[in-house]
């Protein structure tokens, strides 16, 4: 798949706290698909709470055998009435819905009952389309209707930000609305991420805005 490279494993302990990227996740021809914790990300992300995802406890290995599998338990059920509803929200291309690194990438593999996320390392390649959901939130307490479905977003490049030279600022015309989360923000990095387009897909709002969804696309 030329649009997804690495896979990376994020873990936060909340809302609003720092996102650690605890693992990586990495499929070749000759290999198969691999993981590996990141070992100093991991003790940092231990000060907060975080332990070891409970079919990978072993911190110091490479695992090699099932791991997409195990991984692939947090893509929703193709079984499910919603599916078409669910496919067109992350942008999904049908042509590859039975590939779970895939799915895993564009899906983010999030779920209510943990802090994981699973981050894919994306390229600008033509006709590249994921959704990402906006960072910071919790921190600018954006007032609601700021943003709605549809609206056109702009970027910015923050190299002085001292938490991620890579880091990339989102604005409704001249309004900071937060930023590209971690590991989705690098292929706005690479040639031709700049020519890359922003759209809100769902807002998320209940007294202020809690979440919003941006559809990225070449």
């Amino acid at each position: 798949m030329k649009e997804i490279g690495n896979i990376y494993l994020s873990w936060r302990k909340g809302p609003g706290q720092i996102r650690h990227i605890v693992g990586l996740i990495r499929s070749s021809a000759n290999d198969g698909i691999r993981f590996a914790y990141n070992k100093k990300a991991v003790e940092e992300a231990m000060k907060e709470g975080f332990a070891p995802y409970t079919e990978f406890p072993d911190i110091n290995k490479e695992y090699k055998e099932n791991v997409i599998e195990i991984f692939g338990q947090r893509i929703i059920k193709s079984e499910r009435s919603d599916i078409k509803d669910f496919y067109s929200f992350w942008e999904i291309n049908e042509r590859h819905k039975e590939d779970k690194y895939y799915m895993l990438a564009h899906t983010q593999g999030m779920l209510p009952t943990d802090n994981f996320e699973f981050l894919a390392d994306f390229h600008p390649v033509k006709e590249l389309s994921f959704l990402t959901d906006i960072a910071g939130l919790t921190i600018l307490q954006l007032p609601l209707d700021t943003v709605k479905k549809g609206d056109e977003l702009i970027f910015k490049y923050d190299p002085q930000n001292s938490y991620d030279n890579k880091a990339v600022k989102v604005f409704k015309a001249s309004q900071h609305i937060g930023y590209i989360k971690k590991v989705h923000c690098w292929v706005f990095h690479k040639k031709n991420g700049d020519k890359l387009k922003l759209k809100v897909k769902a807002v998320d709002q209940n007294g202020v805005i809690k979440r919003i969804f941006v559809k990225v696309s070449f």
